[in-house]
């Protein structure tokens, strides 16, 4: 009985929002409707004003480096991440870990024009590691409006003056050695581009398909650590 009562309530669910959807069709139809050629005309013109828009758009954000996985140094760092909206930064140094961040970057890089993907060698920055607080490799720093919002983590813990260490319950060891994994994907290195791509647009620092202000992202906000939100400020390299 219970059963046959839900099936009942799921299918009157069923038929009041496909009834909405209905609705919603109809007025929409209805509107195209009601437009004359002069509305005809002004939309037309608008959608000419967007796609020109999106094109000056498109080639300012190839002129900033949008659209390949590129290296800059650590004097560079800041004046890319200004210029840009939206900035995916990998932290790394040369292990294989970092390869493999590399080769899903290399394929976001080409598909996510709207931000722009870079890497900074982290043994080569020491004042940057440390002012972004990078402390395992590899790490992406996800930057927008100059601000690093999140990161994505894993691999080998560093100290403060930049020996590579291991940690084992919260104690360091002087030892150069990697401790290999990717926590925030899933704990292996086999991971896919398209995970990857999710674990970005989670965070807002990329816009997948169909999103934009009237189609906010898929993927809930996350909550904040204490290590998001730092303003990316050279101030301190004076």
């Amino acid at each position: 009985m219970n059963e046959t009562l839900g099936k009942q309530i799921i299918e009157q669910q069923l038929l009041t929002v496909a009834k909405a959807v209905e609705d919603k069709i109809d007025e929409e139809i209805a509107a195209l409707d009601r437009l004359d050629l002069d509305d005809i005309e002004a939309l037309r013109e608008r959608r000419l004003q967007q796609i020109k828009k999106m094109a000056e758009k498109r080639s300012q954000w190839v002129s900033l480096g949008h659209g390949e996985y590129s290296e800059i140094s650590e004097k560079d760092f800041f004046a890319a991440v200004k210029a840009s909206d939206r900035v995916v930064c990998h932290f790394y140094r040369d292990n294989w870990p970092c390869k493999v961040m590399d080769k899903h970057l290399s394929i976001l890089a080409k598909q996510h024009i709207e931000s722009r993907f870079i890497k900074v060698h982290a043994e080569k920055s020491p004042f940057l590691t440390e002012k972004l607080r990078i402390v395992v490799l590899p790490t992406l720093a996800l930057v927008k409006n100059a601000k690093v919002e999140d990161y994505v983590v894993s691999g080998a813990k560093i100290s403060s003056s930049g020996d590579w260490m291991i940690t084992e319950l919260c104690e360091f060891s002087r030892v150069r050695a990697l401790q290999v994994g990717f926590d925030d994907l899933g704990g292996t290195d086999g991971f896919s581009t398209e995970e990857l791509e999710e674990r970005l647009a989670k965070s807002q620092v990329i816009v997948l398909d169909g999103e934009g202000p009237s189609h906010p992202s898929k993927f809930s906000k996350t909550k904040r650590s204490i290590r998001q939100a730092e303003t990316v400020d050279s101030s301190d390299s004076d």
